[in-house]
């Protein structure tokens, strides 16, 4: 079984003397001080001050100790007290999705159809006729109302239609496994009565055949095309414009590492020459998502292990084979409650992500699939040890992870730690399904298997902790308050007993994921030796009221020995 905390490297022993056998030259470029720091590391799980010399930690001890390291050049950073912790690392988002999101139109906090229709009008008065209107994050489960005629919660398109007759409209579903369009955009895309549905999508339609607009799954690429090609230097520019905004939310919410959860070859491309630039804003984990066909001319190719002084790793493989619970697409071994007619969605054939499996084994990869429903997760875990049986090789020290693993059925908890599957699961989408997801499963099945994190970590599992960025707001503290409370927005906790304590919990956000990344040497903790990635809070995460967890803000980012971000 994989550790939740690991000894620290060798390295750590040499560099981690203080007091006055300390050389001169191995003074500290920076000192963080007079702190409570909060090392996520056994061997010396709290401290008062940190000091560093270039991009990783030289020492960690008390205030007095660490004095022995300031020299004239030293910056020196007063922390009053405040609490210090490693960088969170996000276990599980999409990194250009991020930056993206901040280009479109943002529907995470509409409440209403109403209010979307309002600001696709907006949008279309400033846009000449014929653009592409694209928006991102609305739920209909958080909507107060639904105006009728609608179909699985959802109306017509002709409310938004009728305010956009000359712009093709885009809305991507917070989870991103749908999508909403208008009729330009229905007829531009050739979707009609004629039109079958895709394999692993649906094209929703009322009593008459008629399309509503909604996409589930796959059918949402039939209308993703729309918005016209850029001209090669217009690709760069924007890129390069989507890296930094991602780049700058996340440094201010004290994430400085990012596992980005599924991105072509061609991105890695510029996330590499980005990262040989110097001017990566934050870690990349990448999970490359591709055909079989690709991942077998490339992955050899594209393999990069701590990259640019730890900024860029490429070594795993994302792929999907449900979709999500609010879009009724996550596959299920019984029906929906809310929808008996349907069991959910397999969005990839399983033997296609078997033989994805394959490759990945033959090239030395970590494999991770998104699986939500408990069909979804009992296929992939039965993947996972058909594929190791059959190359006789140790699953546990392939660290290969379900994505999400929302919706398990009771026997197949505990093999994860059997396995050695890694569940990188998403503590704030537990609190923002709860209140809908009994509608959903029934109360038995939300009890015994939705979000199951203390079954998981009790039977030895690794769980991590992540947003799904754009899905949630890639805030590790929120994520980190539901995973501790499973407190929902109706001031309701979703099922308490699953909750995991704070250190648990800070755990799944740090050290479990650089294990599950394979950076636990790097990453994680503040040990001597790993880099310098920091955070300090402006409230104690680990000792104050619960209720106020959610109010902490990040005061300082610390990324490679520098000051990545101040409040």
């Amino acid at each position: 079984m994989i550790r939740r905390a690991l000894a620290p490297a060798a390295v750590a022993v040499l560099l981690a003397a203080c007091g006055s056998d300390t050389p001169a030259d191995e003074s500290a470029d920076l000192l963080v001080t007079n702190a409570r720091v909060v090392t996520v590391d056994d061997t010396q799980p709290e401290a008062e001050a940190v000091a560093v010399r270039g991009s990783r930690i030289l020492a960690v001890g008390s205030a007095a100790e660490m004095e022995s390291y300031r020299g004239e050049g030293t910056e020196v950073i007063d922390a009053d007290g405040r609490l210090v912790i490693p960088g969170f690392i996000e276990g599980h988002g999409h990194f250009t999705g991020l930056g993206d999101a901040r280009m479109i139109l943002d529907l995470t906090t509409v409440t209403s159809w109403e209010e979307i229709v309002d600001m696709v009008a907006a949008a279309v008065a400033d846009a000449p006729a014929g653009t592409l209107i694209r928006g991102r994050g609305w739920h209909q489960e958080k909507w107060t109302s639904t105006p009728e005629p609608q179909v699985d919660g959802v109306p017509h398109h002709d409310a938004l239609s009728a305010v956009s007759p000359d712009h093709p409209v885009y809305l991507t579903h917070a989870s991103g496994h749908a999508a909403f369009v208008n009729g330009r955009a229905l007829e531009m895309a050739g979707i009609d009565a004629d039109t079958p549905d895709p394999a692993g999508g649906t094209i929703v339609r009322d009593a008459s055949g008629r399309a509503t607009g909604l996409l589930r799954e796959t059918a949402a690429g039939l209308a993703s095309g729309l918005g016209g090609a850029l001209t090669p230097e217009e690709e760069e520019a924007r890129f390069r414009r989507v890296v930094e905004l991602a780049g700058a939310e996340a440094l201010s919410k004290g994430v400085t590492s990012f596992h980005d959860a599924g991105t072509g070859f061609g991105t890695v491309d510029g996330y590499r020459n980005l990262a040989d630039a110097g001017e990566l804003p934050i870690r990349l984990y990448v999970m490359i998502r591709a055909g079989n066909e690709a991942l077998a001319a490339n992955l050899d190719d594209y393999r990069l292990d701590g990259h640019a002084d730890g900024f860029l790793t490429v070594r795993s493989i994302k792929r999907s084979i449900d979709g999500a619970l609010g879009s009724h697409g996550a596959w299920l071994l019984e029906p929906y409650d809310d929808l008996p007619s349907s069991a959910g969605l397999n969005t990839a054939p399983v033997d296609d992500v078997a033989e994805t499996a394959r490759l990945a084994a033959e090239h030395g990869y970590q494999l991770n699939v998104h699986a939500i429903g408990d069909r979804a997760n009992r296929e992939v875990l039965d993947i996972y040890e058909r594929t190791w049986q059959a190359g006789g090789l140790d699953g546990e020290g392939l660290r290969w992870r379900i994505e999400h693993a929302q919706h398990l059925h009771p026997d197949d908890i505990p093999r994860f730690a059997e396995l050695g599957v890694i569940a990188a699961m998403q503590g704030v989408h537990g609190t923002s399904d709860g209140p809908w997801v009994p509608e959903k499963l029934g109360a038995l099945r939300a009890a015994r298997g939705a979000y199951m994190w203390r079954a998981l970590w009790d039977s030895g599992a690794i769980v991590t902790n992540g947003t799904d960025t754009p899905v949630e707001d890639v805030d590790p503290i929120a994520s980190y308050y539901s995973m501790v409370s499973r407190m929902t927005n109706t001031g309701q906790k979703f099922h308490p007993e699953q909750a995991l304590d704070r250190m648990e919990s800070l755990k799944a956000y740090t050290i479990n994921n650089a294990i599950a990344s394979f950076q636990e040497d790097d990453l994680g903790s503040i040990t001597p030796g790993k880099y310098a990635d920091l955070v300090i809070l402006s409230k104690d995460i680990l000792a104050v009221d619960e209720a106020e967890i959610p109010s902490a803000e990040v005061d300082v980012t610390i990324l490679g020995g520098r000051v990545a971000y101040r409040r």
